[in-house]
Formats: C-alpha cells, sequence, structure tokens
C-alpha cells in the first residue's frame, strides 16, 4: 500500500507539474492586443549576457522563423559588438543594444527574455523581467542561493510568467529514459546514486589589472563583494573562470552538479522535495561528498566505477546515463525495457528551448518551471554551504530550512553590495 501510495502521489504531483498555468498577468504582445505580435505570430526575444553560453541561444534563436531577436545586453561593449555583428549577419537587421538590463525589460515590444550571465545575477534580472511581464529562460542553476529561488518562484506565480531553466538535460531521450526506469522500479528500490562533477582549481586572489575600456565591472559584480579587476575573475572559461568563485556561483555543485542533480530528482520523483543530509569530503575521514534521501537513496559526488555522468544503482539492477546519448544498464534485457501503460511518464521534450517557446504560446509551464529549478538549486547550494562550512548540513524540504544550525541558516540567503538588493 506504501508503494501505491507513493505512485499515486507520483502521479499527481507529474500532472500539476504539466497543467496548465492560471497567469494574473499576460503581455499585451501574447495576447496580441494592441497590434502587436499574437499567438501565431512571432515571439520577440532580448538576449541578456553574452558569454560563452549565450553564443548557442543567439545561433537558435535567430535561426527560427517563429522567434525575432529585438534587443541584446551586455555590460561589456565588447560583447555586444560582437553579438550584434552576428545579428546583422544573420538576419541583414540591427536591433538596439543595452548596458543596463531594466532598460531593455522595460520594453513593452519583448515577450521574453533569455538570461545568460554569470549565476550571481540570474535572479534579479529574472525577477525584473517577470515584472515587466515578460517570459524567462533562465540558465542553470536557476539562483545563487536559496532565498533567491524563493522569491522567484513567488514572482512568476504573480505576475504569471512562464520560465524555463536551461537544464537541457531533461528533454534528452536517453536522460528520460533512464529516469523512466528509475522512477517506476525496473531497478528496484534504489541505494545509491554517483554524480560525475569534476573539479575546479581553488579560488585564487588575483592581482589588480585595469579595468578594460567599454566594460562596466562594478556592474559586473553587481550584487557580489568588491574585488579589483582582473580577467582570470571574470572570463566565462568552462574550466573555471568566474565559475571557480564562490561569490558568484556554488562551484562544481552549481556547474555540473545542476545538471545531475536535477536529473536525479527527476528520477527519484522528487521535483517537490529534497534531500535531508547533505555531508561536505573530508568530515570524519569522508571520502567524497554526498547528501541523502529521508528514505535512504545515498548521492555520491564522484566517478561511478563505470564512469558515467549518472550511475543509479538499485537492489535489481543498474542505469548508467551520460551526455552523448550514453545509455548503459548492467543486463541487456534492462535496456531493452518496453514501458507498460500502467507505468508513470514523464514529460516529454526532445528540444529544451522550443518547449519554452511553445509554453509560451500555450501559457503552460515548460519542463523545467521555477519550482523545479528552485528545488534543484536547492541541492547545489546545500552541498556548497556544507563544503565550505565543512560539516553536515540537515534540511527539511517540506518547510525549506536548515534545521538545527542556526550560522548555517545565514547561508540561505547573501549580504547584497549596495546598490544591488534582490527586488521581489
Amino acid at each position: 500500500m506504501k508503494n501505491l501510495t507513493r505512485r499515486s502521489a507520483i502521479k499527481k504531483s507529474l500532472k500539476a507539474a504539466v497543467a496548465v498555468s492560471a497567469p494574473m498577468f499576460l503581455s499585451s504582445s501574447v495576447l496580441g492586443r494592441g497590434g502587436k505580435t499574437g499567438p501565431n505570430s512571432r515571439i520577440t526575444i532580448g538576449l541578456i549576457g553574452h558569454g560563452k553560453i549565450m553564443k548557442g541561444h543567439r545561433q537558435y534563436h535567430l535561426g527560427r522563423d517563429s522567434v525575432e531577436v529585438v534587443a541584446l545586453c551586455d555590460v561589456d561593449q565588447r560583447k555586444l559588438d560582437l553579438a550584434l555583428a552576428e545579428v546583422k549577419a544573420k538576419t541583414g537587421k540591427t536591433c538596439p543594444t543595452y548596458e543596463y538590463y531594466e532598460e531593455l525589460c522595460a520594453r513593452s515590444d519583448i515577450d521574453a527574455v533569455v538570461v545568460g550571465t554569470p549565476d550571481h545575477w540570474h535572479a534579479q534580472i529574472s525577477i525584473e523581467a517577470m515584472k515587466n511581464g515578460k517570459d524567462v529562460y533562465v540558465e542553470k542553476p536557476m539562483t545563487l542561493t536559496i532565498e533567491e529561488g524563493k522569491v522567484m518562484r513567488e514572482t512568476l506565480h504573480r505576475y504569471g510568467s512562464v520560465l524555463q531553466v536551461g537544464s537541457q538535460q531533461r528533454s534528452n531521450a536517453s536522460f528520460r529514459k533512464a529516469a523512466e526506469l528509475v522512477l517506476n522500479g525496473y531497478i528496484g528500490k534504489v541505494r545509491t546514486v554517483s554524480a560525475r562533477l569534476g573539479e575546479f582549481p581553488a579560488p585564487s586572489q588575483y592581482p589588480a589589472q585595469p579595468i578594460p575600456a567599454g566594460f562596466n565591472y562594478d556592474r559586473w559584480l553587481g550584487p557580489a563583494p568588491w574585488e579589483p579587476y582582473n580577467i582570470e575573475r571574470v572570463k566565462g572559461d568552462y574550466g573555471g573562470g568566474w565559475r571557480s568563485f564562490w561569490d558568484y556561483g556554488s562551484r562544481k555543485n552549481g556547474d555540473w552538479g545542476a545538471h545531475h542533480y536535477d536529473i536525479i530528482q527527476w528520477a527519484l520523483g522528487r521535483d517537490e522535495s529534497g534531500p535531508v543530509e547533505f555531508v561536505p569530503k573530508g568530515y570524519e575521514g569522508t571520502e567524497k561528498q554526498y547528501y541523502v534521501y529521508d528514505d535512504g537513496v545515498k548521492v555520491t559526488r564522484g566517478y561511478s566505477r563505470e564512469g558515467a555522468m549518472i550511475h543509479f544503482v538499485g537492489d535489481d539492477g543498474e542505469v548508467m546515463v551520460s551526455r552523448g546519448d550514453k545509455f548503459e544498464t548492467k543486463s541487456p534485457s534492462l535496456k531493452n525495457v518496453v514501458l507498460k501503460t500502467s507505468d508513470i511518464r514523464l514529460y516529454e521534450s526532445s528540444d529544451h528551448r522550443a518547449d519554452w517557446l511553445n509554453a509560451i504560446r500555450t501559457r503552460k509551464q515548460p519542463i523545467c518551471n521555477v519550482n523545479i529549478g528552485h528545488r534543484s538549486a536547492t541541492i547545489c547550494q546545500l552541498s556548497g554551504i556544507s563544503e565550505r562550512l565543512g560539516r553536515p548540513i540537515y534540511w527539511d524540504p517540506v518547510s525549506e530550512q536548515i534545521v538545527g544550525d542556526a550560522s548555517a541558516a545565514k547561508w540561505m540567503s547573501r549580504p547584497r553590495r549596495a546598490p544591488y538588493g534582490l527586488l521581489g
């Protein structure tokens, strides 16, 4: 009966995740009022933050007839110039560029924005966009802190926006297949999961360098503590750069962790919940960082013996999945299993950006909505808090509070440098 109750609860939560939202506010452009873009016309988009991750977004949206890129924003004029040149080459047209995202978000002719900035700017820009009636695609992890996630969730429900978090592994068939096998009990009771994240170099205190002309470094720092400019601090290097610093993210927990922890949540039917204990590497001789769910499932950070990005181990089987459509099981019969009609089927998307654009038109929430993004980011953040403090953190996923540790609970938020306070 417990299994039946849990399966019923999971099915109910999955239906709620894809249910039609009931927004209190729809932009006039989406509704087609005032001669603006209607549901069957082009979606006008602004792109904010033109580092490495945005290149793929630019190419995608510039290549779709259903979308028109009408604005670009970045605090680095050099990056803006390169992005604008790409727009001109692709479309034969130009578009306005902005140093300040507030000016872009204030435009009434923009339906939606893509936020591709460093992590410490994700929440504030997304909130500003939603308050201005925009829909949002925000890169993962959705937020820098747990409290930011709560404010983003409240803002979306207040303004009725559609938000997609860039956890695109949910829109990959191999990851979905792995998650469905685990969720439907084909490997039996799940015991352990391994997530391969890799490592960043330790944060360093770099010497001050002259700030390049055309780069608003103070604005780039935003709410983060002031530090002298150095190219190693601000560069968007996937092997380090700003991702190495706690000031701007959760290091590898917020980098690959944001992808893999999200899939683990999906596979375990925990999109509306989360783990209860987080233990850092080195604590009382602990070899690897890990976290634990209330039913005993243990998720360990590190390479599995099979080398998979995510490795699920259950009483009756094992499932391994990685990027590049690498999907393996311990037995051939498990790999080729056909799901039954009574099995839970997960939200199916084959194109993460297209899923977002479709959600804008239908007003349904997409595959990785604000609630899912918040819960997955919370795991990244709690893992980071535990790592920084060097001790276990206990978490109540119902009240969304750190339990029995007032000093650790302070890290659910972070001080924000004036005048960059979080506006909900």
